[in-house]
């Protein structure tokens, strides 16, 4: 008597996928201890420009003001922190973590027209903002412009202007 067998083509993919799961979960769970304090993370910025500044908006919250470092050298912004697990729970006791811990740098480098002499750094509620005023010459400047009979028009220039 003959058998026939039903052909399943990804049965041992399956299987395979199973036997993967099952290695990474334990894997996970053996150093779990480890990748809660020792991640670095990229914190989120904004960076916005008006007519008289660059402003950086990073957010670190929960990162005491004497754990960020904030450096100007050469044209090149870097901020450097780290966030700190608490030690006040068991991180046996962690069922779920979602937030990152560890050291961080992020690093912008800057248009030439900002005034590095004049750069502020502030901290309020999780969140590093740092101003950074454009030079005098790089505002724009509103120039009068005379047409025909003495009758005048206002132009406003965007860019740096060069007085002759």
């Amino acid at each position: 008597m003959t058998v026939l067998t039903r052909f399943e083509p990804f049965r041992e993919f399956s299987t395979l996928q199973d036997r993967l799961n099952r290695l990474f979960r334990e894997s996970h769970r053996e150093g779990q201890d480890e990748s809660l304090t020792t991640s670095s993370f990229a914190p989120s910025v904004d960076v916005y420009e008006d007519e008289h500044n660059f402003t950086l908006k990073i957010e670190v919250p929960g990162i005491d003001e004497k754990d960020i470092d904030v450096r100007l050298e050469n044209n090149t912004l870097t901020v450097h922190g780290e966030r700190k697990i608490e030690k006040d729970e068991k991180e046996e006791n962690y069922r779920r973590v979602e937030r990152h811990y560890g050291s961080f740098t992020r690093t912008f480098t800057l248009p030439t027209t900002v005034d590095s002499e004049k750069v502020a750094a502030t901290y309020d509620k999780g969140v590093l903002k740092i101003a950074l005023p454009k030079k005098a010459e790089a505002k724009p400047k509103q120039i009068k412009v005379n047409i025909g009979a003495g009758t005048e028009k206002t132009i406003e220039s965007k860019g740096p202007s060069k007085a002759a």
